[in-house]
C-alpha cells in the first residue's frame, strides 16, 4: 500500500491509525529511556563514588552471619560452594545447607567436608522439592528456633543477625563483609543488601553476555535507586536483617506444606521479598565493591528456559503494583518502583513494536519504510541505552567507552535472543503453568580433590 509522504513531526503519517497511536507511545517509552537511563547513570556514579570510600568502615564482628546455601542434586558445586563459604572472614559464622531431599551424592559430600561452622539440614518429602521459596522460609524457622537458641548464639540482638543467601555455585568474595556491615550499620532501616554478581565461567559469548547482563543491572538500575533504598534483592549474594525477614514473614501464598514465612510461592521469590521489604517500610541497597560469583549457562536452550522463569515471576510480581503507595517512599522512588514492576509489560510491548516497525519495512510500501522511525528504533532501543550502560560494567569509567562501542551489537543481539522469554512467560501465567524442573549444573572450572574435604588453601573468588 502507498502512503502520503511523512514528515519529520509526523514521521507515522501513512500507518493505520491503531499502529500510529502504538508507535508514538513507544517513542514515548523511548525518551523516557533516556532520561531514565542518563539520571540513574548519575545517581550511580556519586553512590560509586561512596561505596569505594567507605568500604572498610565498619566492623563484620558485630554481626552474626549466617549463611544459608538451598542445595537440590549439588554434587557438582556444593563442595566449591561450601569451601569458599569457609574461606570468608567472619568473626561469627554457621554455614546452613539446606539438602532440598538430593538424591545424588550431594548428601555424601556434605558428610566429608571438614568445615567448622557447617550445618546441614535435610529436607525429606513431602516436604522437600516444593521450592526455594519453602527451603528458604524453612532455613527461617530453623535459625530462629534452632540456631539462635543455642548458649552462644542466644544474646545476639535479632537485627544484628544477617541471613545471607549463597546459591550452591556461588564463591562469595572472602574479604566483602566489611562492606556489606558498613551498609547495615550505617543506617538501621536498611534490611537487605545485594552484592554484585558476577559470571566466573565467562569466556564464551552467552556467558561473558550474561556477566555484562548483571554488571548493567548492578551498576546502572540498582546502584541508581540505592539512594531512594529500592535496589532490588537477588537470588544469589543477598543478605537480610532477621528483624526484617520476621517483619515480613507471612502466612499469604505460601509453598506448599509451608505455613508461615519471609519467602512466598513464587518464580521470582528474591524479587517479591525485596519489593515487599520496601513497602514496609524497609530500605535495600546494590553493593558493588564486594562481589559474589556463579556459573553461567553455555547452553542457549537452558538460557531462554532460566529467563522464561524469571519473566514469569516478574509477571507474578505484578500484583504488587496495589502496594507501591506504602513504605513511605518519595514520589520519585513510587514512580521508578512502577516502571519496574511494569518492565515485563513494557519489554513485552517494546519488543511487538520493532517486530511491527520491520514487518511494514517489509512487506508494506508505507512511507514508515523510507523515512527514520526504523532507525530511530534500533537507536534508541539499542545504542544509546547500551552504549551508555556498558562504560558502567566493572570496571567503570571512560576507558570503558571502546570496549562498550565493540560489544554493544553482540550484546544487544544477545537481549534480542532472550526476548522470546516475555511472550512465553506471559502465555505460561495465563494457562496457571508455574511448574519447573531444576537446570542442571555444569563442571567446575576448577574442581575440588576426589575426598571432598576443604583444601589448606582455599581458593580465591573470581576463579575466571
Amino acid at each position: 500500500m502507498s502512503g502520503t509522504p511523512s514528515r519529520w513531526y509526523d514521521p507515522y503519517a501513512g500507518l493505520p491509525v491503531p499502529v500510529q497511536v502504538l508507535m508514538w507511545f513507544l517513542l514515548a517509552v523511548i525518551l523516557a529511556t533516556f532520561l531514565s537511563v542518563g539520571f540513574l547513570m548519575a545517581r550511580a556514579w556519586f553512590e560509586l563514588r561512596r561505596q569505594r570510600r567507605d568500604r572498610d568502615a565498619a566492623d563484620e564482628s558485630d554481626f552474626l552471619w549466617v549463611f544459608v546455601v538451598p542445595a537440590l542434586n549439588e554434587e557438582v558445586t556444593i563442595a566449591d560452594s561450601v569451601s569458599r563459604l569457609h574461606a570468608v572472614e567472619a568473626t561469627h559464622r554457621v554455614i546452613l545447607v539446606m539438602d532440598d531431599g538430593s538424591d545424588d551424592r550431594t548428601p555424601e559430600i556434605l558428610a566429608g567436608l571438614d568445615a567448622p561452622g557447617l550445618e546441614v539440614v535435610r529436607r525429606e518429602p513431602p516436604r522437600a522439592r516444593t521450592g526455594k521459596s519453602a527451603a528458604l522460609d524453612h532455613a527461617w524457622e530453623y535459625i530462629r528456633h534452632e540456631v539462635l537458641a543455642r548458649p552462644e548464639f542466644a544474646s545476639w540482638p535479632r537485627d544484628r543477625v544477617v541471613v545471607g543467601v549463597v546459591d550452591a555455585d556461588g564463591r562469595l568474595a572472602p574479604d566483602g563483609l566489611p562492606a556489606i556491615a558498613g551498609a547495615l550499620a550505617r543506617d538501621e532501616r536498611v534490611a537487605g543488601v545485594q552484592v554484585l554478581v558476577r559470571i566466573y565461567n565467562r569466556g564464551r559469548y552467552l556467558t561473558w553476555a550474561q556477566d555484562v547482563e548483571f554488571g548493567v543491572t548492578a551498576y546502572v538500575y540498582q546502584l541508581g535507586r540505592s539512594a531512594w533504598g529500592t535496589a532490588n534483592l537477588g537470588g544469589n549474594g543477598q543478605f537480610t536483617r532477621l528483624t526484617a525477614l520476621d517483619d515480613v514473614a507471612t502466612d499469604a501464598n505460601m509453598p506448599a506444606y509451608t505455613r508461615h514465612g519471609p519467602w512466598r510461592d513464587r518464580l521470582t521469590e528474591d524479587q517479591d521479598i525485596g519489593v515487599r521489604m520496601h513497602q514496609a517500610g524497609w530500605r535495600c541497597v546494590q553493593l558493588v565493591v564486594t562481589r559474589v560469583d556463579q556459573q553461567g549457562l553455555t547452553n542457549l536452550r537452558r538460557l531462554v528456559k532460566q529467563r522464561v522463569r524469571w519473566a514469569q515471576g516478574a509477571w507474578q510480581s505484578v500484583a504488587l503494583l496495589r502496594g507501591v503507595g506504602r513504605g513511605g517512599m518519595s514520589p520519585l522512588a513510587r514512580v521508578d518502583t512502577v516502571i519496574y514492576l511494569l518492565m515485563p509489560a513494557l519489554q513485552l510491548v517494546m519488543g511487538l513494536g520493532l517486530v511491527l516497525a520491520l514487518f511494514f519495512f517489509a512487506f508494506r510500501d508505507t512511507p514508515f519504510v523510507a523515512g527514520w522511525p526504523v532507525l530511530l528504533f534500533l537507536l534508541a532501543l539499542a545504542f544509546f541505552p547500551g552504549i551508555a550502560a556498558l562504560t558502567m560494567t566493572p570496571p567503570p569509567g571512560l576507558r570503558q567507552l571502546p570496549r562498550a562501542l565493540i560489544g554493544v551489537l553482540p550484546y544487544l543481539a544477545y537481549t534480542w535472543l532472550t526476548w522470546i522469554a516475555f511472550p512465553v512467560s506471559l502465555l505460561r501465567q495465563t494457562l496457571g503453568i508455574t511448574g519447573w524442573t531444576k537446570t542442571a549444573r555444569e563442571p567446575l572450572d576448577a574442581n575440588l580433590p576426589d575426598h571432598a574435604t576443604l583444601p589448606e588453601d582455599p581458593p580465591g573468588p573470581g576463579g575466571s
